[in-house]
C-alpha cells in the first residue's frame, strides 16, 4: 500500500448520478482507499472512475488529503447557499468513493479533522458512511455534530457472513461492526446498517434480528440498481457476481435482494429502507 499526503483546493463536491437525490455534496477525506483489496473492494464501482484511480490499481494507494479541514471552511459558506436555493438543504455524504475510516486515519486523523471542523459550521444533514468499526471512535465529534444538524451513521455490513468462497475477507468482522453500531446508538446517535451491496446470506433471519437490536433501521441494495450503471453492468465484470452465484445460486439476480428485503420487514417494519430510498433516509413510505 503506497500512502502519500496531498493538499487540496477543494474538498466539496456537488452531487449527481445515484447520490444527486440522496444529498446535495460529497465530501473525501482521502482518494484511494486501503480497504480496495478486502470484500468491499471486488465489487466496487470507484474502481472504473480513472479521475480516481489515476492508472493505479484499486487498493493500492491511499492519499490523504491534509488539508481537508481548512478546505471545508474555505467552502462551507458558499456551498452552503448553493445547496439550499438548488437542493433545499446542505447535506453531505461522507463519503462515497473511499471509507472515512481507513486504518490510517487512525495516524492522520483527517476525517476526525473535518468533523471538528463542521462543528464550527454544521451542514444540514450529514450522512456518514463507512465498512469500518473505527467509526465508533468518533462518538465525541459526532455527537457534537448531532446537536447542531442531522447525523446518520451508515455502517455497512454486507453479509452475515465473515468469508465467501473465492473472495477476499470483509474490512472487519460481522460482530465486530454490530458492536460498533451498538456503541453508537447507545451514544444516542441515529445508526444505520446498509447491506450493500447484498450478499449472499446463511440465516438472513437471524441476521436482521441481530440487527434490529443495535441499529435505527436497515438499507437494502443490490449491485443491480445500486452500482450505478445499466442492470448493474460494472460489477458484472468484476468476480462478484460469480462467486456470490457460487455461495447461493440466485444470490445475483435482483430478485434476491427483494426475497430478502421481505424478511427484514418483517423482522423490523418500518425500518426497512431499500436502495436510493433507503440512502436517503426514507423508510417508512
Amino acid at each position: 500500500m503506497r500512502c502519500l499526503e496531498a493538499r487540496v483546493k477543494r474538498i466539496l463536491t456537488r452531487a449527481g448520478g445515484y447520490l444527486k437525490d440522496v444529498c446535495s455534496h460529497s465530501l473525501q477525506p482521502y482518494r484511494g482507499c486501503a480497504y480496495g483489496r478486502s470484500l468491499c473492494g471486488v465489487g466496487c464501482y470507484v474502481q472504473h472512475n480513472g479521475l480516481l484511480t489515476r492508472g493505479a490499481v484499486w487498493g493500492s494507494f491511499l492519499e490523504a488529503r491534509v488539508n481537508a479541514p481548512e478546505a471545508y471552511a474555505a467552502e462551507q459558506a458558499s456551498e452552503r447557499r448553493w445547496a439550499r436555493r438548488s437542493r433545499g438543504a446542505f447535506s453531505i455524504f461522507l463519503s462515497s468513493s473511499t471509507d472515512p475510516f481507513v486504518p490510517q486515519e487512525r495516524v492522520q486523523g483527517v476525517t476526525l479533522r473535518v468533523l471538528e471542523a463542521m462543528t464550527q459550521a454544521p451542514p444540514d444533514v450529514l450522512i456518514v458512511q463507512t465498512h469500518s468499526p473505527d467509526v465508533a471512535r468518533a462518538r465525541a465529534p459526532l455527537a457534537a455534530l448531532a446537536r447542531d444538524c442531522q447525523v446518520r451513521i451508515h455502517l455497512s455490513i454486507e453479509s452475515d457472513r465473515d468469508s465467501l468462497p473465492g473472495l477476499p475477507p470483509p474490512a472487519a468482522t460481522v460482530a465486530r461492526r454490530l458492536a460498533a453500531a451498538a456503541a453508537l446508538r447507545a451514544a444516542g446517535l441515529r445508526t444505520v446498517v446498509t447491506v450493500a451491496p447484498l450478499l449472499p446470506m446463511r440465516d438472513p433471519q437471524e441476521f436482521f434480528r441481530r440487527v434490529a437490536d443495535v441499529a435505527d433501521a436497515v438499507v437494502i441494495d443490490h449491485f443491480i440498481g445500486g452500482d450505478g450503471s445499466l442492470d448493474g453492468r460494472r460489477t458484472a465484470s468484476t468476480p462478484l457476481p460469480a462467486a456470490m452465484e457460487r455461495a447461493l445460486p440466485g444470490s445475483s439476480e435482483l430478485a434476491y435482494r427483494d426475497r430478502i428485503v421481505a424478511i427484514a420487514r418483517e423482522i423490523m417494519p418500518g425500518r426497512v429502507g431499500v436502495s436510493r430510498d433507503g440512502f436517503a433516509g426514507r423508510y417508512l413510505d
